[in-house]
C-alpha cells in the first residue's frame, strides 16, 4: 500500500510502498477513506516535539473495517468506522473513571509499529498511534467506532480529533452549562468546534477571538454570537459590554502560542476557568499570577482530545449532525489525493483551510 512518509524534520513528506502487519487480538484492520490534516501532525512533521524517525503521521481517520483480530467484537468487516489515536483499555485507573484518553495500559501496538518499508523492511513509527497518512491502517480496537453507513466519511473524520477535542473540551473538560459565558481563543479547526459545542450546551455569550479577520467571519457561522480580534487596546470593554459588564466564565486556548495562553487567565471572572486545548510546541512556558488565581478561585484545566470517551461522545455528536445541529460538512475547506499531502498541508500551514481532508477510494 501507499503511505506518506516523514523521513526529515521539516522536509517535504514521501510517498512510498509499505507493508501493514496483519491485526493481532484486539487490533482492527482499516481501509482508509479519509484523514484529515490536523495541526499536531504538521508540527510532528516539522519536528516541534520531536521523536523518531521516519514515521507515517496522520490520526483524524474514517474508513471501512477490513479486518478484526481474536476478541474484537464491537466492529466486524464492513463496518463504517471513525478512527482516533485513543486507545483505552477499560480496566486501569484511568479508564476504570472514564478517563480513557488517560489510559495507563502499554498494548502490543506501543511496542512494535505494524508498518516496514516494503523495498528494505525498515520499521516506520506508527505516528501518534494511528498513522492514517496511508491507505490502511491496524489500530487497537478501542481506537475505532462503528458509524451508519450514511455519513460521508470525508466528514466523518473530522469527529475523529478536531471535532471531539473542541467540542468535548467544553462539554467534557470543562463541563459548561446553560447560560455560562464561553471565549474561545482561536477559531481554526479546534477553536470552531469548541464554538459548536458551546452552542450545544446553550453557552451565552460565545465570544471568538482570532487575529484573523476571515476567520472571526467563520466563527459567526460556527456558534459564535460575537467575534474580536485579540489584539484590540479595548478587548475588555468589547467583552464586558456582550456580556452584562463582566468577563467570562470560561475560556478556552485553542492554539499553542504563549501569548494566547498568558491572555486568558486576564479575560475570566470570578470563579471562572481557563482550559488549554492546543498543544504547544515542546519548551513554551506561560505565566499567570498565582495570588490572582487564588483569591479569586480561578481554575485552569488541560483538556486532552477533548477528555473523550469515544464510544459514546462520537454517536452523540453524530446525532447531532443528523439533526442539523452539528456541522461537519462546511468544515471542509478542500480535498486532496494522498499525492497531494504536501500541497494540502502548505495551505494549512498559510491558514487558507479549516480542515483539509486527503481522500482514498475506499
Amino acid at each position: 500500500m501507499k503511505a506518506a512518509v516523514c523521513r526529515a524534520f521539516g522536509e517535504k513528506l514521501t510517498i512510498e510502498e509499505v507493508d501493514l502487519a496483519p491485526p493481532r487480538a484486539g487490533e482492527v484492520r482499516v481501509k482508509v477513506a479519509a484523514c484529515a490534516i490536523c495541526h499536531s501532525d504538521i508540527l510532528f512533521a516539522d519536528g516541534a516535539w520531536g521523536g523518531a524517525l521516519p514515521a507515517v503521521y496522520g490520526h483524524e481517520a474514517s474508513g471501512i473495517v477490513e479486518e478484526v483480530g481474536a476478541g474484537v467484537t464491537h466492529l466486524k468487516p464492513g463496518d463504517h468506522a471513525v478512527v482516533t489515536l485513543i486507545r483505552s483499555c477499560g480496566h486501569c485507573p484511568s479508564c476504570a473513571r472514564g478517563a480513557q484518553v488517560r489510559c495507563e495500559t502499554t498494548f502490543p501496538l506501543d511496542e512494535q509499529s505494524p508498518l516496514t518499508v516494503h523495498a528494505t523492511g525498515e520499521t516506520l513509527v506508527h505516528g501518534l498511534r494511528t498513522g492514517a497518512f496511508a491507505e490502511q491502517v491496524v489500530v487497537e480496537a478501542s481506537q475505532a467506532v462503528a458509524i451508519p453507513n450514511e455519513i460521508p466519511l470525508d466528514s466523518a473524520a473530522l469527529l475523529a480529533c478536531g471535532v471531539i477535542t473542541g467540542a468535548g473540551a467544553v462539554i467534557n473538560t470543562a463541563g459548561v452549562r446553560t447560560g455560562d459565558s464561553v471565549i474561545v481563543i482561536g477559531t481554526g479547526g479546534v477553536g470552531l468546534n469548541a464554538l459548536q459545542g458551546a452552542a450545544l450546551v446553550g453557552a451565552s455569550p460565545i465570544i471568538a477571538l482570532d487575529i484573523s479577520a476571515a476567520k472571526r467571519e467563520a466563527a459567526l457561522q460556527f456558534g459564535a454570537t460575537h467575534a474580536f480580534d485579540p489584539t484590540s487596546e479595548n478587548l475588555s470593554a468589547l467583552i464586558r459590554a456582550v456580556n452584562n459588564g463582566r468577563k467570562a466564565d470560561w475560556a478556552f486556548v485553542t492554539v499553542g502560542a504563549k501569548a494566547a495562553m498568558e491572555l486568558a487567565p486576564k479575560l475570566i471572572s470570578r470563579g471562572g476557568g481557563v482550559v488549554i486545548v492546543g498543544m504547544p510546541a515542546s519548551g513554551v512556558t506561560a505565566s499567570y499570577d498565582p495570588g490572582w488565581l487564588a483569591a479569586d478561585e480561578q481554575r485552569i484545566l488541560g483538556s486532552k482530545m477533548g477528555s473523550a470517551r469515544v464510544s459514546i461522545d462520537i454517536p452523540h455528536l453524530i446525532a447531532a449532525y443528523q439533526q442539523g445541529r452539528l456541522k461537519l460538512d462546511e468544515l471542509i475547506t478542500n480535498r486532496y489525493p494522498l499525492d497531494q499531502i504536501n500541497e494540502a498541508i502548505e495551505s494549512v500551514k498559510r491558514g487558507e483551510a479549516l480542515r483539509n481532508v486527503i481522500v482514498f477510494d475506499a
